[in-house]
């Protein structure tokens, strides 16, 4: 299903009804969006312990992206789909976001146009790293700080 080798916590053809588009007609109308979302999390933890306290909230994740959907009203797909991705880096503990970003009532010869992308979150500085660039100072930072 998914081209990776790390654990992957998805959701298939989420719906949410927003303003997304550039003319002036879809700026005063919600449309449907239709998302997949893939995020690259290690779910060993969960997978031991059962607990969902240890299990990326996929819930979480849904109830977000159709909020960031509507607040976002974005005029394309191209920028919605950016925004969601970083949001999700952002905000869910996760090394990489594939997503795709749909408009199933936009052709009507077709079912579906859309963007998919794939973000990665940034590479922590290493320690030694931090001590060589002045301009960042090193921090020792812990999960327990985030």
């Amino acid at each position: 299903m998914f081209n990776t080798q790390s654990d992957v916590v998805f959701v298939k053809g989420l719906k949410v009804e927003a303003v997304i588009g550039v003319y002036d007609w879809e700026r005063a109308i919600n449309q449907p969006i239709l998302i997949d979302i893939a995020l690259e999390t290690d779910i060993s933890k969960a997978a031991l312990s059962d607990d969902v306290n240890d299990a990326l909230n996929y819930k979480a994740v849904c109830d977000d992206v159709s909020a960031w959907c509507k607040e976002i009203k974005a005029e394309l797909l191209e920028h919605l789909a950016g925004q969601l991705a970083d949001r999700l880096i952002a905000n869910y503990s996760c090394k990489t976001v594939t997503l795709s970003v749909a408009k199933p009532t936009a052709i009507a010869q077709a079912d579906a146009v859309g963007v998919q992308i794939t973000r990665h979150a940034p590479a922590a500085k290493s320690q030694n790293d931090a001590l060589q660039d002045d301009t960042v100072p090193a921090t020792d930072k812990t999960s327990s700080d985030v």
